[in-house]
């Protein structure tokens, strides 16, 4: 699909879409507890699917509702037969569920599309080789089979390769029949969204106890509290809080928790050290254009927040510096080369670095055609560079979005900006 963007700024309200980070945990708990719950999630996204979907597969009933879904939880009593995950593209999904699959003792082939299976897994794998499973990978099919029953044990994981390992172990570990430790080593990244994940887990009535190296996990099923609500997502609010800083009588974001444990929230404190005026009322989040400025980001802990601040960045005054950034390599694509290939056919001044960007900021952009290289947020920065455009902005494989916002170029066109689709393009 090929999306053509007119020039103009953007104005406007947007309710919040559910967290996929939170969607993710909240599902997989629901699905591990002893009776069922309700989940008020009234969006999807290609990511959600995929979890709903292999939740269905491990044998959870899970009912789509008007506002959600009821979640029906596994019969632990009966044995996980042999099943195909299909996880699409989604890194939750799959590091998430293979422990949990070892620790129902379960065998399960996981399908994984587009760049999901060159992303890190190996040591998360070798943890749970080291524990009772036997994983073997087939790259040219790109699947991967777990089988076995994980035990109780010593498990350690290093803290800067994915925080989504540690969560996936979190979630796995209380399902065992005895104690174990979990040891992070270094420094973590992305923590925040372990305090996301060990805060759905005491919603359940799991809390593994800290020590200062992790955790020690003892036995414990999940208690539904019987009706959890997932919250909005500021990793999809920030391109609409971006596009508000480039222009207009700024954009509304209703729906957002300033209490969130997401890492992403930091999207308003980052746009208001760049010269955006940001307000908020309860839970409405309001972000205009201000005295514009450069500055120095580590993206350390806000890897999904790079591509859309790039392209605000790009039209600042001044150089900005991307640093800490070298895991967007590992995503859907390599996002610190696709956001400067993007914002430079654009025209602007961005560098790669080994870890980040350099980016000049320029008066305007000119416009002109990107690809999103299946990436849904590249095609997100490209749409927030557009507000900055003095002429068209044209994606090709703009149906990227649907990973996690379907709904995305409808909205972008409440918001007053003249978007054209073509569903026979590219």
């Amino acid at each position: 699909m090929t999306v053509t963007i007119q020039p103009g700024t953007a104005q406007g309200t947007v309710a919040a879409i559910p967290s996929k980070s939170a969607a993710h945990r909240l599902l997989l708990c629901a699905a591990l507890a002893d009776h069922p719950t309700q989940v008020v999630c009234p969006q999807s996204s290609q990511d959600i699917d995929a979890t709903l979907r292999c939740l269905r597969g491990l044998g959870a009933s899970i009912q789509a509702q008007e506002d959600g879904y009821e979640v029906v939880p596994i019969d632990r009593h009966k044995a996980v037969a042999p099943c195909i995950l299909d996880c699409g593209e989604s890194g939750s999904t799959l590091r998430f569920l293979l422990p949990v699959v070892g620790a129902l003792g379960a065998e399960a082939t996981f399908q994984m599309a587009g760049r999901l299976s060159e992303r890190p897994m190996e040591p998360l794998i070798r943890q749970l080789q080291a524990n009772g499973c036997t994983i073997t990978q087939n790259h040219q099919a790109q699947t991967l089979t777990i089988s076995g029953q994980l035990v109780p044990g010593t498990y350690c994981l290093p803290g800067n390769v994915s925080s989504q390992f540690i969560s996936g172990l979190l979630f796995a570990l209380p399902l065992l029949s005895g104690e174990s430790s979990l040891t992070v080593e270094g420094e973590r990244e992305s923590e925040s969204y372990l305090h996301l994940t060990l805060r759905t887990l005491a919603d359940f009535g799991v809390i593994p106890e800290e020590t200062d190296e992790g955790w020690i996990i003892r036995p414990r099923r999940c208690r539904s509290p019987k009706f959890v609500r997932v919250e909005g997502d500021w990793s999809n609010a920030a391109p609409w809080l971006c596009l508000g800083a480039l222009g207009g009588e700024g954009i509304t974001v209703t729906g957002m928790d300033l209490d969130s444990l997401q890492g992403d929230k930091a999207i308003c404190d980052v746009l208001a050290r760049m010269g955006a005026r940001v307000g908020h009322i309860a839970d409405r989040i309001t972000v205009c254009r201000g005295r514009s400025a450069a500055a120095e980001l580590n993206a350390r802990d806000i890897p999904d927040l790079v591509p859309v601040l790039a392209a605000v960045a790009a039209v600042m005054p001044g150089t900005t510096h991307i640093l800490g950034a070298a895991r967007l390599r590992l995503k859907e694509s390599d996002r610190l080369t696709t956001t400067a290939r993007v914002l430079n056919a654009l025209g602007g001044q961005v560098e790669e670095t080994e870890e980040g960007l350099v980016i000049v900021g320029r008066p305007v952009l000119a416009g002109g055609q990107v690809d999103a290289f299946g990436d849904h947020r590249i095609a997100m920065a490209a749409a927030v560079a557009s507000g900055a455009c003095t002429g068209p902005v044209v994606i090709t494989g703009a149906q990227a979005v649907e990973k996690s916002y379907p709904a995305f170029w409808r909205v972008l066109r409440a918001l007053g900006k003249r978007v054209e689709e073509d569903y026979f393009g590219p």
